[in-house]
């Protein structure tokens, strides 16, 4: 009879940071190898932890610890934590924002995306850090407060909540050394009940200093400093430090998302001893057989199917034979035969990590069954006398074995807490992987970003080595990457067909963009639109390839030509074999190109990049003119269609570039034969248009006192030899209206910018083919309206870049002819735009995809310490003040801008500070605000507004505030 399942509950995700090796990977195969891997401490390094010197001299001190190394140390940029509210707070939920952000990244879940209902379910050991805090004399009011906040259990699940994003319930559970098993059971029911749609279950056990522990007679805790469950020679338990998370999802819902769980949780229990055991602290075994028997219910499985049990396991005397007589009772019952469970005990490797302790040792279970392999328990040598006799189902492992036990392997995973709470969970291996089809071959866009500069570094550098040494499906790397991790501000793009290709380019640094999203806000676009003499056949394949709602826009559009010259134009955009010289033909070079700029331009606004501005070089203005909504499409393809043939039927001509300024090239111009001056592109940048025999003589005439080049023209435009298509332009311009500007354009006519809402004349569009183009004009205009703008060239390749650039302006174009091939060019500049804050969704790159594994965020921040731990005594908070005046006896009132400086630093810890430094974003908050404006209030004197400096946001605008309010008091 085949399971039920719609109540299983899929692992899609797991963090930790144990004691061993940082490495999840490394780690397992420490535990394969039975390593011990707990930390004997040197008196040294316990003096410098901070432990007292009478205990560390005792001769019952044990300084034995699952020690994690670089523990206090935080990335606050991330989180946007102040340096002071970082040293006031445990470390222990410093661990687990970090170790939650990296469970939902390894689940393929961006942080902060705010898209899926997380549920967070935290659990953690008491404050040793509030109460070493609070010995060393801490009686403030303020701080104790952040202390409590930043400290106590309550508000572990609402801070990983509100720093990741998460909206489903927060719940922080406490059940002494269960707490964290009991928070998974708990997540179920949230998930399964419909309050979330994914849950994050986030635990740590950690006791500050990292210590050993002073041994009592009688008691749990080891006198060797060796944790052997089970073992003849237990003696008792060593305290471990560590940081967990898991991530669960709804099978169903995991699946359908293409997710490879680690394994699923069939079902749970949690109960409690009650009052039948010999005391509080004594566990019960008809309690423990209880919850076991109560999960293997909720999972609708025999105890027959197991064959993996992940104990409590805490090495102690009583402890260990009541647990194993409970579960070999409630497995026996269920069917299971003689020595078919072989049994984990975490702790033997770690030490105990309390309130994380259940999260550790399911994140074991998964490894185990997921793997196949049964690693023995660390230190064991001969069974404890106590144990039940040989038809226990339960055996102890010495050394690793391979899975032997049922398929598919399922394994128990038991935590109980001091209390009498126990919990126990059934896990089973994840169910084979779905076959995926592979999408079509193609360039990838990978995407990477992160808090600061150096952080992305790292990341660059971790995701090439997983790129090179493993070769994972490069759609599924960039669909991850892209949906699954968060967008930060500093930020890179590479764009590649393979993953060798895209490690290698971030390793070299070639072909890899790099940017950072501004402050203010991502800048508005200028898109440009080149005109005549940068066509060549096939100039829309890569923008076909890599540009999402291409097609669709360039089959919209052609659909306005007729039909002949529509498919003739179809073909030159897409087939890199069609004839040039055809190409370069005015009547149909002119239609391609318009073509080219409206299809990307309509494609580019679908993906949500919206220009400011537009602006168009010569043929490239009725482009422009289009797309701001000036002419419809299908007046503007007749416009376009018409000029071409008439200017096709104008006499042949030259066009030459000369490097100088207009005034130097009119005065060439003004000997020689008869030329005019068709642009004016830059400073040293003009354009001449005439014949070509005219041409060739003020080449000649040049020589090399100044760079010329001919242009891929056959026609004079912008020159007398055009004046006959300029009749047959204004005819066909009388029938058509123009409209109403959607946004700005800058007229290349006159060189200034038409507001959006503006209809001009059409006759515009006829006389601007005989005018001289004042391109260098327009993009001034652009910088001075628009002095943000980015400017976006649209068409086969950067000929206008260069020019927008002399007038200041950063440029990005579509069409790189540097880039390896047209669609990675395309893509890659598609890249360009997120690097730099621009909206462009995921699906512009990634349509296509499944969560994949791929190295999560590269923490590595500082070390905090709160000044209070390490000060001789308690210091006292210091106010800013003013200063005595020797000769009145009066104290001055400080100067504001001192004032705030000061309270800034107090309050935030930050003391680098400029004008434009933000209170937000240095970590600061509503409720520091409200302690800014007290201290200033009672320094000056005077009430601020905390509206106002919440509106203020930088130090040089609330000094400001503070220092008008100071002299509008005084004035009164």
């Amino acid at each position: 009879m085949t399971r039920d399942r719609s109540l299983d509950v899929a692992v899609t995700g797991l963090a930790a940071r144990f004691p061993g090796p940082v490495d999840l990977a490394d780690w397992w195969s420490a535990l394969v190898d039975g390593e011990v891997l707990t930390t004997r401490l040197d008196r040294d390094e316990l003096l410098a932890a901070g432990v007292p010197t009478r205990l560390v001299d005792d001769p019952a001190y044990v300084p034995v610890r699952g020690h994690l190394d670089r523990a206090e140390h935080f990335d606050t940029t991330l989180f946007q934590v102040s340096p002071r509210e970082a040293e006031l707070m445990d470390p222990q939920h410093r661990l687990m924002l970090e170790t939650a952000w990296r469970a939902l990244e390894d689940a393929g879940v961006a942080p902060r995306d705010g898209g899926t209902r997380t549920g967070v379910f935290a659990s953690a050991t008491g404050s040793g850090y509030l109460r070493a805090m609070i010995a060393r004399g801490v009686t403030d009011p303020v701080t104790v407060d952040d202390l409590v906040h930043g400290t106590e259990p309550d508000f572990m699940a609402s801070r990983v909540a509100y720093k990741l994003g998460l909206t489903g319930p927060a719940v922080a559970v406490q059940s002494a050394c269960s707490s964290s098993l009991v928070a998974v059971h708990t997540a179920i029911q949230h998930l399964l009940g419909g309050d979330c749609d994914q849950a994050l279950v986030v635990a740590t056990g950690f006791d500050f200093p990292q210590a050993g522990h002073l041994h009592l007679a009688g008691g749990v805790q080891s006198a060797s400093g060796d944790c052997r469950p089970f073992d003849r020679d237990a003696d008792g338990v060593v305290g471990g430090s560590g940081v967990a998370a898991v991530v669960l999802r709804r099978l169903a819902d995991a699946l359908d998302d293409g997710a490879e769980p680690y394994g699923v949780i069939l079902g749970s229990a949690v109960n409690n001893d009650g009052a039948a055991k010999a005391g509080y602290y004594a566990p019960s075994q008809t309690g423990q057989e209880r919850v076991i028997e109560a999960a293997l219910r909720a999972a609708d499985v025999p105890a027959a199917s197991i064959g993996y049990l992940e104990t409590h396991g805490t090495g102690t005397r009583v402890g260990d034979p009541i647990e194993w007589a409970a579960a070999c009772a409630a497995l026996r019952r269920g069917g299971a035969r003689p020595g078919q469970v072989p049994v984990g005990a975490l702790k033997a490797n770690i030490g105990h990590l309390d309130a994380a302790a259940g999260v550790a040792a399911l994140i074991k279970a998964l490894l185990v069954v997921g793997r196949g392999t049964v690693p023995p328990v660390a230190g064991f040598t001969r069974p404890n006398p106590l144990l039940a006799g040989a038809d226990a189902p339960l055996r102890v492992p010495t050394r690793a074995e391979p899975w032997t036990g049922p398929r598919p392997r399922r394994a128990g995973v038991s935590a109980f807490g001091i209390g009498g709470t126990n919990a126990h969970l059934v896990v089973e291996e994840a169910p084979p992987s779905r076959p995926r089809t592979a999408g079509p071959p193609g360039v990838r866009l990978a995407v990477l970003s992160a808090a600061e500069p150096e952080a992305l570094a790292r990341a660059a550098e971790r995701l090439a080595a997983r790129l090179a040494a493993d070769a994972p499906d490069l759609a599924d790397v960039c669909h991850t990457l892209a949906t699954g991790r968060a967008a930060l501000p500093e930020r890179l793009a590479v764009a590649g067909r393979t993953p060798a290709e895209v490690a290698a380019r971030l390793r070299a640094g070639t072909g890899v963009a790099r940017g950072r999203v501004p402050a203010a806000g991502c800048a508005p676009l200028a898109f440009l639109f080149p005109g005549q003499g940068t066509q060549f056949p096939g100039m829309g394949v890569g923008y076909a390839d890599a540009l999402p709602g291409f097609g669709a826009a360039l089959d919209h559009c052609l659909d306005a030509f007729a039909a002949p010259l529509a498919a003739t134009v179809r073909r030159a955009l897409l087939d890199a074999a069609f004839p040039a010289d055809e190409l370069d033909e005015t009547a149909l070079a002119q239609p391609a190109l318009f073509a080219l700029g409206y299809a990307a331009a309509t494609a580019l606004r679908a993906l949500g990049l919206h220009p400011a501005v537009v602006a168009g070089h010569s043929l490239g203005e009725i482009t422009a003119a289009c797309v701001a909504g000036v002419l419809d499409l299908s007046a503007a393809a007749a416009l376009v269609t018409e000029r071409g043939r008439a200017m096709q039927d104008c006499p042949p001509g030259a066009m030459l570039a000369l490097g100088c300024g207009a005034d130097e090239a009119r005065a060439l111009l003004a000997t020689g034969p008869p030329l005019d001056l068709a642009a004016v592109n830059g400073p040293e940048s003009c354009v001449v248009a005439g014949e070509e025999a005219a041409i060739d003589a003020l080449r000649t005439r040049v020589g090399e006192r100044l760079p010329t080049r001919r242009l891929r023209t056959r026609r004079a435009f912008h020159s007398r030899l055009v004046d006959p298509a300029v009749p047959r332009l204004a005819a066909a311009l009388r029938a058509v209206t123009t409209r109403p500007s959607v946004v700005a354009v800058a007229s290349t006519v006159d060189g200034r910018i038409v507001p959006a809402g503006t209809a001009p004349p059409a006759a515009v569009f006829a006389d601007q083919a005989r005018r001289t183009v004042r391109f260098d004009a327009a993009m001034a205009s652009v910088a001075e309206a628009v002095p943000r703008a980015l400017v976006v060239e649209i068409g086969p390749g950067r000929a206008l870049s260069a020019m927008a650039e002399a007038a200041g302006l950063p440029t990005l174009a579509l069409h790189d002819p540097g880039a390896a091939d047209a669609a990675t060019g395309v893509l890659a500049a598609l890249g360009a735009l997120w690097t730099v804050g621009q909206p462009v969704p995921a699906t512009a790159w990634c349509p296509t995809g499944r969560p994949v594994r791929l190295p999560g965020y590269p923490f590595a921040g500082p070390r905090w310490l709160a000044a209070e731990l390490t000060a001789p005594t308690a210091p006292t908070a210091p106010t800013p003040g003013g200063t005595a005046d020797a000769d009145a006896g009066a104290t001055a009132p400080p100067d504001p801008s001192a004032l705030m400086r000061a309270a800034w630093a107090a309050l935030l810890g930050h003391h680098d500070l400029a004008p434009e430094s933000d209170f937000f974003h240095l970590g600061g908050d509503s409720l520091l605000v409200t302690r800014l404006a007290r201290t200033v209030n009672a320094e000056l004197g005077i009430r601020v507004p905390i509206r106002d400096l919440l509106a203020s946001r930088t130090l040089g605008r609330q000094t400001q505030l503070v220092r008008r309010l100071v002299d509008d008091g005084r004035a009164g």
